[in-house]
Order: structure tokens, then sequence, then C-alpha cells
């Protein structure tokens, strides 16, 4: 469902409310007057997906893995030579 904001004008109340379409907030909760409530226009949400220009599905995906490979070599790379201790 839809949601709208609304704002009494008699006491300046502003509320959010999920309704159907059709249906119309009057009342005003809070101060209890009848025929106060005025609907607020609201900027629509628009997910925008942010996608490189010239790349493939999943190539900026194998990117990352490569790149996370090579720090990995060397993490291994640098625990070897460390000498530890036996408990």
């Amino acid at each position: 469902m839809p949601r709208y904001r609304y704002e009494c004008t008699s006491c300046g109340d502003v509320v959010m409310v999920f309704h159907r379409i059709k249906e119309i907030l009057t009342d005003c909760k809070k101060c209890l007057q009848e025929n106060t409530m005025k609907k607020l226009l609201s900027t629509p949400l628009a997910i925008k997906k942010k996608t490189a220009v010239n790349k493939k599905v999943g190539q900026t995906t194998k990117e990352y893995i490569e790149a996370n490979r090579e720090i990995l070599k060397q993490q291994k790379k640098e625990a070897k030579e460390k000498t530890h201790e036996p408990s």
C-alpha cells in the first residue's frame, strides 16, 4: 500500500499514513477536529541502479574477487613467515 503524508490545518500535526489510493484521511486524531487534514505532496521513491558503462554483468564482482585473492595470498605468505610457539 502507498504511504501518504497529511498535515492538520488546525494544529499543524504531520502524520504518515498507509492506505489505499481511493481512501482519504479527513479527521485529525491529535486535536480531534473534523475535515482538517490536507494531503501533502511527496517525492516518489525511485531506486536507481548504479552500473558502469561497457561492463558485463558480474565483471565488477570478478574484479573484486581477483583483488581479494591477491590480498589473501599476501596474508598467507606473511602468516607462514611468522614463527608461532606451540602451546
